[in-house]
This record gives structure tokens, sequence and C-alpha cells, in this order.
């Protein structure tokens, strides 16, 4: 770029800027990429598009987007829209930041002399082996040893190959459910968990100050020794694994299962053929990889959102199939729908995040007491925004329960090794994420795909369906709905307005929701706990101890009281609001909680209708409390 050009493209910033296009980050960064040495391959790109944009001036709206802040480097990684440049997207240059500050920390803490290892995997998406070459080449410019996945694979594949090699870290290059035009990379430390403290914030502060990103080519790597090729080892371990965790019983089971475009046909059809489930067949419309995500609605391949098993239940209906199953593009949640009752004809309905989580806590448990396997010690994990049935059904199976975490699998996972593995049974969190045995320390939609299949082949066999061993449930141990509401507030004017939202709950809680009087507030920022109307942040009460998050929870009359059991613990989820914004997405998630007493199973239709118009009026309330 001559000096002219540069002094014509700068002048067309500050023209922006001046006229309200720009934030003053945006202006600032976008002149620190055209003329910082460091940001030299970009420079070109840039320069097109602010051409571009004095053209057609929507152009300055998307340059602010990928501007007005740095990405950030969550404690699981960074996720984003992909374009070309930007501090707040992803792309070459912010991944390479990632992958350069995750080497520096590791090398800055590997003891003198010792060859530090990574794990790297990638999914289906767009440019997604790309970013995973370039993490690799990072890497190897700082002297690891790379263990790679050739091929797309699925994230727990990645906690386990993590596990497996002895790496140090691991990087799984995906971004979930998200949106076709997002991506991501997920990081993992050495054990296979998302890193946890102190090491997030050790990567996070080294990401936020790297200058320069060093690479060595891959090709060189590889033709050095120092690039392992391990797909085909790490497949047949992880499969082996996954098998493992087979209880043996009925397999005359009929399943329809999608990989929503993704990868889990890599995983979950292995698994599900390996433990005997042989009536197994792929929905074709979803059955090519391709991060488009096309067939399926709205391109967001989300089995957290029933539409998505809209078309495959149209099928297994058809076909006379009894299970259907989906996974999301990176194959660690998973999805189900299956028939209402037995009887033919009968209407078909998907499960929430919170009904898998207990018919499985419940099958895991029962199982293991079938086989003689059950220990006084066995626990469930799960987390503070997850059913309170799982507690129940757990209790119910004399196992212990912690269900006091944030959200998040590596607090699941860090939990499990506090408790100590041998302990760990199962591991679940309303999101649709399950996680059965050691051996994958993060959600696993294969396991949970391998445990929906035998139980919906038990449930088969004793002439059940399974939304009525649900209903059994329910009727042992209390009807629980649940419904979580998510309010997309993107860029610095959604980041403000969800500071601002749950600014106010805790400044000014409400008395009443729902017609329910609000018992007891936890604010997890400051782990205080009390009643609206107090002087310590908008309410009075103890400090308790927990793990601090931005999470809010308003406990309400009804089911359990308030108060706390002994050892200062919080007594069962009842009647609850729940406020906290998304980790990985720009969202506000409010989850809502209804629960009635058990109750005879003749009273449990006109119980369900009754908790669906509590949760109805609840959300009626909160979207007037906070104006979303």
């Amino acid at each position: 770029m001559t000096a002219a050009a540069l002094e014509q493209h700068l002048a067309a910033v500050a023209a922006a800027h001046a006229a309200g296009h720009l934030t003053d980050h945006s202006a600032t960064t976008i002149r620190q990429w055209l003329t910082a040495p460091r940001y030299a391959e970009f420079a070109g790109e840039l320069a097109r598009l602010i051409g571009a944009a004095t053209v057609a001036p929507e152009g300055w709206k998307r340059l602010d987007d990928v501007f007005w802040t740095v990405i950030p480097f969550g404690t699981g990684g960074r996720r984003g829209l992909m374009f070309p440049v930007g501090s707040n997207a992803i792309n070459d240059r912010t991944i390479g930041e990632s992958a350069q500050g995750l080497a520096d920390y590791v090398r800055g803490i590997a003891a003198p002399g010792t060859e530090p290892s990574c794990a790297i995997a990638y999914d289906t998406r767009h440019r997604s082996e790309h970013f995973a070459r370039l993490c690799t080449e990072v890497l190897l410019a700082a002297g690891f040893r790379i263990h790679f996945l050739r091929g797309h694979r699925s994230t727990p594949e990645l906690s386990f190959a993590v596990r497996h090699t002895g790496s140090s870290c691991g990087i799984m290059v995906t971004a979930s459910h998200n949106p076709p035009s997002d991506n991501a990379v997920k990081v993992y430390w050495a054990g296979g968990v998302q890193v946890l403290p102190p090491h997030d914030k050790g990567i996070i502060e080294r990401v936020m100050t790297v200058e320069t990103v060093h690479r060595e080519p891959f090709e060189a790597g590889v033709a050095a020794g120092r690039v392992h090729f391990v797909e085909e080892a790490i497949d047949a371990a992880f499969l082996a694994a996954e098998l493992q965790q087979a209880s043996p019983g009925p397999r005359d089971v009929s399943i329809l299962y999608t990989p929503l475009h993704g990868v889990g046909a890599t995983a979950v059809v292995p698994v599900l053929h390996g433990a005997g489930f042989s009536r197994l067949r792929l929905y074709g419309p979803h059955e090519q990889p391709d991060g488009d995500f096309p067939n399926v609605p709205g391109h967001v391949a989300n089995p957290e959102n029933p539409q998505v098993l809209a078309g495959p239940i149209t099928e297994a209906v058809a076909r006379g199939d009894d299970l259907v199953l989906a996974s999301d593009p990176d194959c660690d949640r998973l999805g189900a729908a299956a028939p209402l009752t037995t009887s033919p004809g009968s209407g078909w309905e998907a499960f929430t995040g919170n009904q898998l989580g207990a018919l499985l806590a419940d099958h895991v448990l029962a199982t293991r007491t079938e086989r003689g396997l059950r220990r006084p010690a066995d626990t469930v994990i799960t987390t503070l925004v997850t059913t309170g049935l799982v507690r129940r059904v757990a209790e119910a199976h004399r196992a212990a329960v912690v269900d006091d975490l944030q959200v998040g699998f590596k607090w699941i996972n860090c939990e499990l090794d506090r408790i100590g593995p041998e302990r760990f049974v199962f591991g679940c969190e309303e999101s649709h994420g399950y996680q059965g045995g050691t051996h994958v320390r993060d959600k696993d939609a294969a396991a949970a795909a391998l445990f929906m299949a035998e139980l919906a082949a038990t449930c088969k066999a004793a002439g059940l369906s399974i939304h009525q061993r649900l209903d059994a449930l329910f009727v042992a141990h209390g009807c629980h709905l649940e419904r979580q509401v998510s309010i997309t507030l993107p860029g610095a004017a959604g980041m403000d307005r969800m500071r601002q939202i749950m600014a106010a709950l805790r400044a000014s809680p409400p008395a009443a929701l729902a017609g329910l009087e609000v018992v007891r507030i936890r604010d997890y920022g400051t782990l205080a706990s009390g009643r609206p109307g107090g002087a310590m942040h908008g309410f009075s009460g103890p400090v308790f101890t927990g793990r601090q998050g931005d999470l809010v929870m308003f406990d309400l009359a009804g089911l359990p009281e308030a108060g706390t059991e002994p050892g200062g613990r919080f007594p069962p989820l009842g009647n609850c609001l729940a406020a906290r914004p998304s980790g990985t997405e720009p969202k506000i998630k409010f989850y809502l909680f209804a629960v009635a007493p058990p109750g005879p199973a003749e009273a449990l239709a006109a119980t369900k209708r009754a908790l669906t118009d509590r949760l109805d009026v609840l959300e009626r309330d909160l979207r007037a409390l906070t104006g979303v």
C-alpha cells in the first residue's frame, strides 16, 4: 500500500468516526490494523473494505461490528463471527493470538528442558481445518509436539485424545451449535477438561498481550516427525472406552439418527453399532457434513431447538421407528424424541434437556444396581440451573448429589476430580449435555446416545414409551417443568443492555413473580443471599459459600421451603427463576422452574397444565420486569 493510499484510508476512517459510523475503539483499532507491522498481512484486505465502505456506507456498520472490541478469550476459548479482519471476529489473527497465548503460557510453566504437547481436532465448519493447521503451526514454532486428528472428529474425542496421549493441552476447532457464520477454538488442559483456574486467567493474560504470532510450516513439522497423525489409534481407543459404558439388556429398537451435518457419524454410529444396536439409520437430509447446515431450520444445528427434529420425526413416524436422536455439529450435545405412548398412531414429542438428564440419570443408576456395581459413594453431578428432578431421582437411588455448580461442564469435571473419579457415575446440565464415565472429561453425545438407546429398548421391552417412563418419574418424585427464555443482544449496545438488566435485577429485585412470593434471592456474583428490600446489593442476608459467577436466582414460594439444609446447602431446586448472561453467545438467558409435589398418576395431566400456566405467567412477568 502506498503512503498516499494509506493516508486516504486513514482520512476515510477519521471521517466515518466523526460522522458516528465508528465507535472510538473501532476507529483506533482500525488505524492500528492499517499501520502496525504486526497486522501487515491484513492491511490490504482492510483497505479494500474501507474503500467499499466509502461507496456503500453500510460497510462501516460491518467494520464497526468487527472492531468495536477485542473478541474475548473466555475461560474456554474464543468464539464468534468469522471475518477476514477485525479484533472482534474469528480470523487468522485472533486464532493465531489464541494459539500463541496458549503456547506462551504452557511454555512459561513447563519444567525446563521438557517438550510440551498438544492434541488438535476440528469439526465440519467452514475453515475449521484451516484454523486447526494454523494452531498447529503456531505451537510448532513454540516447540510443541502435536497429536493431530485428520478429518473431522467430535469434541469428546478430542477431550479423550488429550488424556490418551498425555498431552499438555488440547485445541478443538468448533463453534458447537452456533450459526454457520461462526467458528471458535475450545482450549483443554492436561487431563482433557476445558481450562480451569488458575490456568484460564493465565492463558487469557498471555493471549491479550500477544504482539507477534510465530509460525512454523505444517508440512515441515510433519517431515520432522513433530506432527503425529493419531486419528486411527485414537478412534479405536475412544470407541473401546465408550463401549465400556454399555450395559447388557434389550437391543430391539429402531433408531433414526441425525448428525445435523456435523461430526456425529464418526462417534455415535460406531458406538451404537458396537453396542449391538443394529437397527440404526441416518436421516438423509442431514447426513452429509456441511458447514452451512442446509435442511436445518434457520441453519442453526442446535438439538435444544425441537424444530430441528421435526423432519426426522416425520420420517420416523412413516417408517415406524422407536426413537429419534440428534447431536449438534461437534457431537457433545444430544437431543431426542419418541412416541408419547406405545399405541399405533401415537403422537411424538421431543424431550427437553432437563427431561433427558433425569431419564438418563435414572437409567445409569438403575443399570448399575442391576449389574451389582452400585457403591455408597456413587455421585451424580449437575449445575445450579438444571432441574431439581435429577437430585430427587439420584437420592431415590441412594446416590450422592452435587448440584450447586455454575453452568459449564468444566465445573462438573472439576468437581469430578475433587471428589475422585471412582465416585463419579453421571453428569448433566440442562443444555442437553451428558457425561457417563471418566474417559472423557466433557459432555459426550455418543455416550448419551448409547444410554438413550438402552433406555428406549428397555422401555419397549416393558411395553412402555419413554415419555411414560418420564411420567412415572414425575409421579414418584414430583412434576418438574422448566423453560428457558434466551434474548439475543449483539454488539456494544447489546452488552450494555445485558449489564443493565443484571444490575437492575440485583438493585431492585421483584417481591413476587407469577403470583408467588420471592422468598429468597441468591446472587452468585457476590455470594449474598436474602429477601427483597435489604441493603446488601438490593437484599439482606448472609454471605454463602459457592463458586462465584454472573448468576442471580429467585426462589419462589412453594416446594421446597426457604432456608438451608444441614451443612449450609440450599434445598433442592423448586419454583424458581434464574438469570445469567451466556458465556459463549451474545445472549442473556433466563431459566424458569415450576414444581409440584408427588401425586397420583391420574392427576398428572392436570398438574402439567397448571405448571405450564405458571411458566406462562412467570415468563410474562419476567418480560415486563426486564423489558425484553
